[in-house]
């Protein structure tokens, strides 16, 4: 679990330490307008989840090791190319091509994990494993400050690097092949529309695939825009990153606790009750917002108490789309993080261009999406929330 964390966490790691670094960046490359900053997160996002259509069908043919072992090293050339750009579209490109990276590690690493585990069982192993990940988000902006502090932005590139390399050689030296030689599908294009044909008519799993896009928007929403919150709004200067701690704080806690109550209450239960605790919540911070700008600690309580809710999303509902879709793992994995990241990001994205100086976009954003992952609920579980899995479909055939 700690390999599959540390894989995990080589997406967050691009994203999370930058955040200190936004305005320097923003200044070397003159940009204007303080919204298009976010690019640099943005452009990896879409570059993590396009290409994951395509590592899908090649991880189910290839097995599991190739296309993590591959990641990792453009992922590392990408991050020490960065530091030597001179025009911020050429840096915007290598974020791209980083994300590309980083789509084939997470493709693979989310197999690899679906042929050892399913149902609450795979559910419990990913709570452990994003709860040990969310280390990244705690504790990297703050990494970031401190390397800035130290030099340019340009060093944030060549610590990714470092810290990459290092998980690389721990996946080389550690990580087995999870996919048998027997189960392997065939590279063609009917077996290749065969498996996404099995993904997208799999009501059930397709709906929670895609409420993961909203929950990502949740999370992005809250990211891209935290620099500008808590700089811009509550003037914390170098002290950001000790009040943007509280959200991945906040997550770990919700991920262990995901993990010990799973087996109790179920996924279904689990999921749909805390996104209901989520839109309340969120509506509750809405009405407040529209009344003053609550002082940072209200606001900080308010992040504390709804991002655990998100988070016993993520496990759960990731769970419940692939547990039907065992024999096309790969593919499944692909399509539901493509969906889930480009999905995301565009929400994200579009938050940030929305930012107005106070909180208003974000926190309506929040329940915005928050309801529509309820909608996905309703639509995988035929209009009933609470129940059993009866009247989901059946899972996808295994040949």
């Amino acid at each position: 679990m700690a390999l599959v964390a540390a894989l995990m966490a080589i997406e967050a790691l691009a994203l999370d330490i930058m955040l200190p670094a936004l305005p320097d960046i923003g200044a070397a490359f003159q940009v204007a307008d303080p919204n298009d900053r976010s690019l640099v997160l943005t452009v990896f996002l879409i570059g993590f989840g396009l290409p994951q259509v395509v590592f899908g069908p090649l991880s189910d043919r290839f097995g599991r090791r190739p296309p993590i072992l591959i990641g990792l090293a453009v992922y590392i050339v990408c991050a020490l190319a960065s530091p030597a750009m001179s025009h911020f579209p050429a840096l915007l490109w290598l974020r791209f091509a980083q994300g590309v990276a980083a789509a084939a590690i997470r493709v693979g690493i989310l197999s690899a994990v679906r042929d050892r585990y399913h149902g609450a069982a795979m559910s419990e192993v990913m709570s452990v494993a994003m709860s040990i990940f969310l280390l990244v988000p705690l504790l990297m902006p703050g990494g970031g400050q401190i390397i800035l502090l130290a030099g340019p932005w340009q060093l944030i590139f060549v610590a990714m690097g470092a810290l990459a390399a290092m998980v690389g050689l721990w996946t080389v030296l550690r990580l087995p092949e999870t996919l048998a030689a027997g189960n392997r599908r065939l590279l063609d294009f009917a077996s290749v529309a065969d498996g996404f044909a099995l993904v997208i008519r799999n009501r059930a799993a397709f709906s929670y695939g895609l409420s993961g896009a909203f929950l990502l928007g949740i999370i992005l929403a809250l990211i891209n825009t935290s620099q500008q919150i808590y700089v811009d709004i509550y003037r914390l200067g170098p002290y950001y990153p000790l009040a943007f701690a509280a959200m991945p704080a906040a997550a770990i806690l919700g991920f262990l606790t995901n993990s010990r109550l799973v087996a109790r209450f179920g996924m279904r239960r689990l999921a749909h009750g805390a996104m209901l605790t989520f839109l309340a919540g969120s509506l509750l911070w809405l009405a407040l917002v529209q009344l003053a700008t609550p002082p940072l600690w209200l606001y900080l309580l308010m992040v504390v108490l709804v991002t655990p809710m998100v988070t016993f999303g993520f496990p759960n509902t990731g769970a419940l789309a692939m547990e039907p879709l065992g024999a096309i793992a790969g593919t499944a994995s692909a399509i539901f993080g493509a969906t889930q990241t480009v999905g995301g990001a565009i929400l994200g994205f579009a938050v940030a261009q929305s930012f107005d100086g106070t909180l208003s976009p974000v926190m309506a954003s929040l329940c915005l999406f928050g309801t529509c992952v309820l909608i996905c609920f309703l639509v995988a579980e035929k209009g009933r929330l609470f129940g059993d899995g009866s009247m989901t479909t059946a899972p996808a055939p295994d040949a």
